[in-house]
């Protein structure tokens, strides 16, 4: 493998507790697992004890990036933050949050190709890394304060280049429901308590290196410019949402530009125009996620896109909202994408004009802005889901003492007033009162503080809630049995986009079939949107595929909400992507040439990898009952349609149970546990870990 491609080549290591900080090659030790959580399985794998605590101080967490981190390739921005799970119930199990920004870029700049961090310091600290030196900082007067003070008290210190990865007061006061962040509003949920267990604030970064690439400049630039080519907007969504000149489809997709559609608080103001895809200058101007959450209405307060290093489309929308200064004290411009978007807006049921109105509007400013400074992760969405179903159901009533319930205001819940935002989100952060502190625990311990059976937060289609205490994510609303095979296999939600961003995408039916029949071997591979047919063999190997590239892109460091870029929005190529990208862009940064199939091999030892810790630390081989788990209501149908009628995302008991085995048969694991063999192990090249399991009694 060469030597001088794509990596930094040094994984730094700090001992917090004795202050300690070494480094390691990082080709010498982890060579087989890329990077990204490649880096962070292993580490949890090889050192952290089964039994361990996420607080405790054997826990590790790892910030991992891989070798594309830094390039030149798009959609290059992301880090991996590997660590036992703290909202993992009804045990922590391991688990990697995913956040873009420049933090990624600016570490493999700085010289290193990830952090790992163990130990609890004995009072505040931050981690200054400079140009492959690290150092240990006193935090003392950043504890306490928010991550937007903290990251610009840190840049202030280290250079307005430095990247800063913090947390907010509710990383420090261990809420589970925590984030860090890094460039003001790129989050990794669920991982900020362990850092604050750490006593370990924030972790500043500047480089100024480079990363050098094996590969000569031309062929580097032409794979850049094949994979620019490819993009679409959000989500790799490949048709125009309107019609446009150009466009032979349109649907409704992300791709939000058109003429007229204007960027309203931009000075001047920006028409976003038709922008056909082969304008790779107007990439960013495809994508608005305020406007399509939140209406038509967003253009106006509109300043543009933000997002990731080597990024071009800039999928956190900017605004300026200049009412919220007056009536909220809050600054008038925010910025944020998806679920942190609309964080705010989601707590409500009801707003006075309408859930696209200006309140709602106002509610996601006032959301943004405080739980992205004290750093609250809301799980997509399923804090605020519990919340109001706590609350109409009267549970919340029932359960809190009186003097805590009169200590709300109610009516502005109720009348959808975002002053009340300032209630709740301060109180989580803090663990003030019995709610504030539940709603942080996360939804499995929440229901057992409460005395709740998780079976019937399992029954209601509305609460979205998966398994585990997390919520599903792109399930069989986006891809019938493949979507819920994907939702069984990790320890918090999916976080894959693979599949969504496939079937999502916008082209017709008939030309995804195409593109299905191609990737994954027939076009039965597929179904439209809730047109659901019965489970057959492709559909598994589809489901497989979607895994592996989503752990590809977590250990090359490539963003799983835009790729794969299996279609593109180029008629000249008949809708096709390249199934190859991935392993294109490695190969040329690394000199290590490797095809697609050689490359998700490599994928399949890391999910292997973490399947392997997964059941090490449950204590059981029988994953398909005790893990693999499915909510009821994946096999209901509100208008009590059967499985397979059109219109209906309903699946059937007995042909998922025929899904999963499937599944497990694609994987080559054994189908009644649903556990890998001993055989899988070996192939992959994890004998040892196959040993260790073997000698627990949890191989099948």
């Amino acid at each position: 493998m060469a030597k001088t491609g794509g990596w930094a080549g040094k994984v730094l290591r700090v001992d917090l507790s004795s202050r300690k900080i070494t480094t390691e090659d990082t080709l010498e030790k982890f060579r087989n697992f890329l990077g990204g959580t490649g880096i962070g399985y292993k580490v949890i794998w090889d050192e952290v004890p089964s039994g361990t605590k996420p607080f405790e101080p054997e826990n590790r967490i790892v910030f991992g990036v891989g070798p594309l981190a830094g390039t030149g390739a798009p959609c290059n921005g992301r880090t991996a933050v590997t660590t036992l799970w703290p909202t993992c119930w009804p045990k922590p199990l391991v688990g990697a949050g995913h956040m873009g920004g420049h933090f990624a870029a600016e570490l493999k700049y700085a010289g290193f190709d990830g952090v790992i961090i163990h130990g609890i310091a004995d009072r505040p600290v931050w981690l200054k890394i400079f140009d492959g030196k690290a150092e240990i900082m006193d935090a003392a007067r950043l504890w306490g304060q928010g991550i937007r003070r903290a990251t610009i008290d840190i840049s202030r210190q280290m250079g307005p280049g430095a990247s800063v990865a913090a947390i907010g007061q509710a990383g420090e006061n261990l809420v589970p429901m925590s984030v860090v962040i890094n460039s003001y509003s790129h989050s990794a949920g669920g991982v900020g308590a362990v850092m604050g267990s750490k006593n370990l604030k924030a972790i500043g970064v500047y480089g100024t290196g480079s990363v050098r690439i094996a590969a000569n400049r031309e062929e580097w630039e032409k794979a850049v410019n094949l994979h620019l080519s490819l993009l679409g907007a959000n989500n790799q969504h490949v048709v125009p949402n309107s019609p446009q000149p150009w466009a032979e489809y349109y649907g409704p997709t992300r791709w939000l530009a058109s003429k007229g559609r204007k960027w309203g608080s931009a000075e001047p103001n920006i028409d976003t125009d038709a922008c056909p895809p082969q304008n790779l200058n107007r990439i960013a101007y495809r994508s608005n996620m305020a406007a399509f959450f939140l209406g038509e209405k967003a253009w106006r307060y509109t300043v543009r896109g933000n997002g990731c290093s080597s990024c071009p489309i800039r999928c956190h929308t900017m605004l300026k909202v200049p009412s919220v200064a007056s009536r909220y004290g809050i600054p008038a411009i925010g910025q944020n994408t998806c679920a942190g978007l609309v964080l705010g807006r989601e707590f409500f049921r009801t707003f006075p004009d309408g859930p696209k109105g200006e309140t709602a509007i106002e509610a996601c400013m006032v959301g943004m802005h405080l739980a992205d400074d004290l750093g609250i992760w809301e799980n997509y969405g399923q804090m605020q889901r519990d919340f109001k179903h706590l609350y109409y159901s009267g549970v919340i009533k029932n359960k809190i003492g009186a003097d805590e319930f009169r200590s709300y205001s109610w009516d502005q819940f109720e009348k959808g007033d975002p002053n009340f935002l300032f209630e709740i989100l301060p109180r989580i952060s803090e663990k003030k009162g019995e709610l504030a502190t539940n709603l942080g625990l996360g939804t499995g311990y929440l229901l057992d503080k409460w005395g709740i059976p998780e079976k019937d937060w399992g029954q209601d289609q509305k609460l979205a809630y998966w398994k585990m205490g997390h919520p599903k994510h792109h399930s069989n609303e986006d891809a019938g049995q493949c979507g819920v095979i994907i939702n069984t296999q990790y320890n918090r939600d999916a976080q894959c986009h693979s599949h969504s961003n496939f079937t999502r995408n916008g082209l017709p039916i008939k030309v995804q079939k195409q593109l299905a029949a191609e990737i994954w071997g027939a076009p039965e591979a597929l179904d439209a949107i809730s047109a659901y047919t019965p489970m057959n063999p492709y559909k598994a190997k589809m489901a497989k595929w979607s895994l592996l590239r989503k752990e590809l892109h977590d250990c090359l460091s490539l963003c799983n909400w835009m790729g794969p870029w299996v279609a593109s929005p180029l008629k000249e190529r008949d809708y096709r992507g390249d199934d190859s990208m991935e392993s294109l862009l490695y190969s040329l940064a690394t000199g290590d040439r490797k095809s697609r199939e050689e490359l998700d091999d490599v994928a399949e030892r890391i999910f292997l990898l973490h399947r392997a810790i997964t059941i090490r630390d449950m204590g059981t081989k029988d994953m398909r009952t005790q893990h693999d788990t499915i909510p009821d209501w994946v096999f209901a149908d509100p208008d009590g349609r059967p499985p397979f009628t059109p219109g209906t995302n309903r699946m059937d008991p007995e042909d998922i149970r025929l899904a999963m085995d499937m599944y497990y048969r694609e994987m080559g694991w054994d189908e009644k546990s649903g556990s890998p063999t001993e055989v899988s192990y070996r192939r992959h090249g994890l004998t040892h870990v196959s040993e260790e399991l073997k000698n627990r009694g949890l191989l099948p």
